[in-house]
């Protein structure tokens, strides 16, 4: 029997980690299909926009979801780091709700300022707008998260 070679060593365990990575964004709901509900009349951004209008279920300004409305400054967002998500407000009443997982190396990322949303790891930046690259060094998109917003309450769709 061989001794393998450190390059294989090495793209072994390289395999490994894409694996564990593309499992957990599986986790989280990612089947390499964009589910995202359909953007509004007018919406031309890349993420889920919702406007603040009240649906069926709770009443206008009820509880549920996992944020409120003024929970999420306009021109900025705020990052969910336990749900692995970032919702924005690139205008007002418009809504948007993104992976908080950046797409060059997985990491979460850490905040909303300056109209993008940064992350820590290598200084990506995403358009609160769109979720789409602002500086690299990533090269893809934040990928959208259906949302709905039922009063003043931002839950998943």
């Amino acid at each position: 029997m061989s001794n393998p070679t450190r390059r294989t060593l090495l793209a072994g365990v390289g395999a490994a980690g894409l694996t564990a990575a593309l499992t957990g964004c599986a986790a989280y709901g990612d089947t390499g299909t964009d589910t995202a509900a359909p953007a509004p009349a007018g919406d031309t951004g890349g993420g889920t926009g919702v406007t603040g209008a009240a649906g069926g279920g709770a009443p206008a300004g009820g509880g549920g979801g996992f944020a409120k409305t003024s929970d999420i400054p306009v021109g900025g967002g705020k990052v969910f780091e336990d749900q692995k998500i970032v919702v924005t407000q690139p205008t007002a009443g418009q809504f948007k709700c993104f992976t908080a997982v950046c797409t060059h190396a997985g990491c979460v990322v850490g905040d909303v300022s300056g109209g993008t949303i940064n992350c820590p790891c290598h200084g990506s930046k995403f358009k609160v707008a769109d979720g789409s690259v602002a500086n690299g060094p990533a090269s893809k998109a934040l990928k959208a998260v259906a949302i709905k917003v039922d009063g003043d309450a931002i839950s998943k769709a």
